[in-house]
């Protein structure tokens, strides 16, 4: 993977008007961010580019952003995930992900912009380090082969 392209983000939230705003915001702000209204089309979507980012409602009806994310996440251990809860009872909706071994960063709505954004480059820097890592890696083995 080439680190010079925009980090994929997937914005899932089943209120439109808060998944195109804030897709709209990242897209300005240099990420490749693609809106979605459930989980389902998320998944279709992923099947065929999966995101390196996830930001995700955790309470959505048929799929919870929680399912969403672990099923990203057991696909690809490396995407970033960020849940957003406007809900008061969100720790009831992460303990499964925490009994899969999994911990997500939930932030409650509203967020603001500049919040979301400083959360998100310091995901996007994580992700830079790791193909940065993969890509030295791929270096060792072609001159060790």
């Amino acid at each position: 993977m080439n680190i010079s392209t925009r980090t994929i983000v997937f914005v899932v939230d089943d209120e439109k008007v808060i998944a195109d705003t804030l897709a709209s915001i990242l897209m300005q702000n240099d990420f490749d961010a693609k809106p979605f209204y459930s989980g389902e089309s998320a998944m279709q979507e992923g099947e065929v580019s999966p995101p390196q980012l996830l930001i995700s409602d955790v309470a959505m009806p048929r799929m919870s952003g929680i399912d969403l994310a672990l099923y990203f996440r057991n696909r690809d251990p490396t995407c970033k995930v960020l849940s957003l809860s406007g809900q008061a009872n969100r720790e009831d909706l992460l303990r499964r992900a925490n009994e899969e071994g999994q911990h997500f960063e939930t932030l409650n709505k509203p967020i603001h912009p500049a919040d979301l954004l400083a959360k998100l480059r310091g995901a996007e820097r994580g992700l830079t380090n790791f193909y940065s890592v993969l890509d030295n890696a791929r270096l060792v083995k072609e001159v060790v082969i």
